[in-house]
């Protein structure tokens, strides 16, 4: 057993060493243009190392170099998954885990985690909070070591004291104690700055903020406004001078709107959000995005009797039904829509069930696509090297059974995975 586990794994490294080194050829039944919203039929992708260095009319059949044949198969660029928590998956546990895991634990899971993301279709996400070993798996993922999607990440997100992400939340007051900036917790412009560039001295990419109260921390509300503008302003100000956006989590109208005056770039969930503040982000070219998926499984897993603590209970039962109905209201209001499922408050790898939710709630599915492909890429600033399959991007590509106009369920199941020109899934 051991010696055939051994010979897969050489095999598998092989052909992985292969495709890097000779030219690959994939022979695409269909083809999504992201850009165009359009499907051809009958193309050929070439890829050289990690990149596409061609995409041509017809079947080219090499005499040398590698063959993928996806001639019954609908070919598109890899996912991107805006808004994700790669190093954990929210269960019964999920509280006393902080209290008994180390942070190797935390890291070993996350491993998993990614290479579930990955297999999924998602070859690039950006991660919206954890406890700092998001930052060291992202690494271990770019020198090859793991398995896993592109990762921009936030580190830990930014809180004010007893704000939703504020990570003594729960605690007895023997351990509560009075985190500060370091620790992602903000109660001032100095702190909200300080805050910023201890991110930045971290490795994050990006920060992200809890701009209101949220479902699962353990605090009475979900939605009330929990920082001031003054200190929103200077966590983006303070941002953008380090080269990062700013992603606010946000369910409360008030809150969100002091996030989009103070210049965040994402509303994420977006519950209670107004008329008046769609307008608000279309003026100032906000985005939202949704995680729709996340508020069904929060709903559900609130009607479990004992799944979340009882103050989070009617939270989740609130919340979790109105997102879905206010991503319908602000798609129609013309407001940016970029695709998040928060993974980690639910499972990681059924991430493309948010495809179906968007659909349900009246965005056309090549829309959808469009939200996780080239919106995304834009936002993240990868506009030229992801989110399409074209000459100059990296080479990653994936492929679904069905045409995703037709049947927005086959996003549930990617059957090809290539990232960076290496196949993870076929």
């Amino acid at each position: 057993m051991k010696k055939t586990f051994l010979l897969a794994l050489a095999i598998f490294f092989m052909q992985n060493l292969s495709a890097q080194t000779k030219t690959t050829y994939i022979l695409c039944g269909k083809l999504i243009d992201t850009k165009s919203g359009k499907i051809a039929t009958e193309k050929t992708i070439v890829v050289k190392e990690n990149k596409i260095v061609g995409v041509k009319d017809g079947y080219i059949m090499p005499k040398g170099g590698n063959l993928i044949d996806l001639r019954d198969k609908v070919v598109m660029p890899g996912l991107i998954d805006m808004h994700v928590h790669i190093e954990k998956e929210y269960d019964k546990k999920t509280r006393i885990n902080k209290y008994t895991l180390n942070e190797a634990d935390v890291a070993f899971n996350s491993v998993k985690f990614a290479e579930l993301t990955l297999k999924n279709g998602f070859t690039t996400v950006r991660d919206l909070g954890g406890s700092g070993v998001n930052i060291s798996l992202r690494n271990a993922i770019n020198a090859g070591d793991i398995p896993g999607p592109r990762v921009f990440t936030a580190g830990k997100s930014l809180a004010t004291t007893g704000g939703h992400a504020d990570p003594t939340n729960g605690s007895s007051r023997v351990l509560i104690g009075d985190p500060g900036p370091k620790e992602g917790v903000v109660n001032s412009v100095e702190d909200a700055k300080k805050a910023v560039r201890q991110r930045y001295k971290n490795g994050a990419d990006c920060i992200k903020i809890t701009a209101t109260g949220g479902v699962l921390s353990v605090a009475k509300s979900g939605d009330n406004p929990q920082f001031t503008i003054e200190e929103i302003k200077a966590i983006c100000e303070t941002a953008k001078d380090y080269g990062m956006h700013v992603a606010a989590h946000a369910h409360g109208d008030e809150g969100m709107q002091r996030a989009i005056i103070g210049g965040v770039k994402t509303i994420e969930h977006g519950t209670y959000m107004s008329d008046e503040t769609m307008e608000l982000m279309k003026k100032h070219d906000a985005y939202l995005v949704p995680t729709i998926t996340a508020g069904k499984e929060v709903a559900e897993k609130a009607t479990i009797k004992g799944f979340y603590p009882d103050i989070v209970v009617p939270k989740a039962l609130a919340v979790g039904p109105q997102i879905q109905g206010t991503f319908a209201r602000a798609y129609k209001k013309g407001v940016g829509i970029a695709f998040g499922t928060d993974a980690g408050v639910f499972k990681h790898g059924v991430n493309g069930k948010e495809f179906g939710f968007m659909v349900e709630a009246g965005m056309p599915a090549m829309e959808t696509i469009q939200s996780a492909t080239i919106t995304n890429a834009k936002l993240l600033k990868m506009e030229s090297e992801i989110g399409q399959i074209k000459k100059g991007f990296f080479a990653d590509i994936i492929a679904v059974d069905e045409d995703p106009t037709k049947n927005i369920s086959t996003m549930e199941n990617v059957v090809f995975v290539m990232k960076n020109g290496i196949i993870y899934k076929q």
